[in-house]
C-alpha cells in the first residue's frame, strides 16, 4: 500500500487561485497525454504517485482524455481508489467538458443538458462524490453564456464540484460571462489557457480582465509540445514527437522555424544554471495571475526534471529583456 512521503510539503510553492481561498501547487499533473488505454498503468501509478510525493496536489482530467476518451478518468479512478485514497482532501481534482464525447446533439458542447450529463459520466468514472473545479471546456457558439453559466451553478449547489472555471474563452467571452457568474454567486475562479513563450496570446486582453475581476489562471502547453526544452538542439530524434507524421500539434517544420530561437534561450538558461525547460516554466510562473502551470510527464524521471523549476523561479530585468529580444526575433 502506497505511503506518501512524509515532506512532501516541504519545497512545493502553493499559489492563492484570484481571490479565492484556494491554493493550487505551481505545479500541476495534467492527465491529457500517457493515461490512456495504451499506457502502461503501473507507469501511471508510478507518475501519479512521484507527483504527490513531491507536493504536486493538483491533478487535471477532462472527460474526453485518453485515448480513448474517458480512459484517462477510469485509470486514475482506479489508481486513486487502490493507492491514494486516504489523502483525497489533499488533493485539488479537475475535470472539463465541451468537446465531443458522444454522438448526438448532447453529446459536446454547452448546453445544460451536456454539461450535467458529462459531470455525471466523470464522476461515475472516477468514482468520486464530487471534482474541486469543472470547467466548461470550450465555449458554445449556439448555446447563450446565461445557460452554460446557470448549468455550472447548479451542479455546485448539487455538490457536485466546488468551484467553476473555463478553458480556451477569448478575453472578450471572458468579460461576458463574469457578470452572470457574479449574479449567480457562482464560485468561478480560474481560467485554463494555452500559454508559453511561443503562444503568447493571453497578454493581450486575457490576463487583464482576469486580473481586474481578481480571477486565476493555470496554464497547459508551456514548453510549446516540447519545442520548448532541449530535445531538438542536434535535430530531430526518431523517438521523438517531431519525427511521428501523426502529430497534429509538432512537425520538423515547427521545429526547423524555431531552433534559432530555442538555441538563444537555451544559452539564457545555461547562464541561470537551469534548463530550457524549467526556465521556460518559471517564466510562466512569473505573470501574477497565473497559480500554477500544468505540465504533463511520460516517466518519473521526466516529471523530477520540471520539478528543478522551483530551484530558481525568479528573473532579472537583464533576463527578462533579453528573452524579449530573442522571442521578437523574425
Amino acid at each position: 500500500m502506497y505511503l506518501a512521503d512524509e515532506n512532501r510539503y516541504q519545497n512545493m510553492t502553493y499559489n492563492r487561485v484570484g481571490n479565492s481561498g484556494l491554493r493550487l501547487s505551481a505545479l500541476s499533473l495534467g492527465l491529457w497525454h500517457n493515461f490512456g488505454t495504451v499506457d502502461p498503468l503501473a507507469n501511471q501509478k508510478a507518475v501519479l504517485e512521484a507527483a504527490f510525493d513531491h507536493g504536486i496536489t493538483h491533478f487535471d482530467l477532462a472527460n474526453n482524455y485518453g485515448p480513448v476518451a474517458g480512459a484517462a478518468e477510469e485509470n486514475f479512478g482506479r489508481i486513486l481508489h487502490q493507492e491514494l485514497a486516504a489523502y483525497r482532501d489533499e488533493m485539488v481534482i479537475s475535470t472539463k467538458a465541451g468537446f465531443y464525447m458522444w454522438p448526438g446533439p448532447y453529446g459536446e458542447w454547452g448546453s445544460k443538458k451536456s454539461l450535467v450529463a458529462s459531470l455525471d459520466q466523470s464522476l461515475r468514472r472516477m468514482n468520486l462524490d464530487y471534482v474541486d473545479i469543472f470547467y466548461s471546456h470550450r465555449p458554445d457558439p449556439d448555446t447563450p453564456f446565461e445557460e452554460t453559466a446557470a448549468a455550472l451553478d447548479l451542479l455546485v449547489r448539487q455538490g457536485k464540484a466546488l468551484y467553476i472555471g473555463i478553458s480556451n474563452y477569448s478575453a472578450e467571452q471572458t468579460a461576458a460571462i463574469i457578470p452572470i457568474f457574479k449574479r449567480l454567486g457562482t464560485p468561478f475562479i480560474i481560467h485554463q489557457v494555452c500559454y508559453n513563450m511561443f503562444t503568447r496570446g493571453p497578454e493581450d486582453g486575457l490576463f487583464d480582465v482576469l486580473a481586474q475581476n481578481k480571477l486565476g489562471a493555470i496554464t497547459f502547453s508551456p514548453l510549446s509540445q516540447g519545442l520548448l526544452t532541449d530535445r531538438y538542439l542536434n535535430g530531430i530524434p526518431a523517438d521523438s514527437r517531431a519525427a511521428r507524421s501523426s502529430s497534429p500539434f509538432l512537425n520538423p517544420d515547427n521545429v526547423e522555424k524555431t531552433l534559432g530561437k530555442v538555441r538563444a534561450l537555451n544559452a539564457i538558461a545555461a547562464n541561470r544554471n537551469q534548463s530550457m525547460a524549467a526556465m521556460a516554466l518559471a517564466w510562466i510562473l512569473r505573470q501574477p495571475t497565473v497559480a500554477s502551470v500544468l505540465i504533463g510527464a511520460s516517466r518519473v524521471s521526466q516529471l523530477e526534471a520540471n520539478l528543478k523549476v522551483l530551484d530558481n523561479l525568479s528573473f532579472t530585468k537583464d533576463e527578462l529583456a533579453a528573452i524579449d529580444a530573442v522571442l521578437a526575433e523574425k
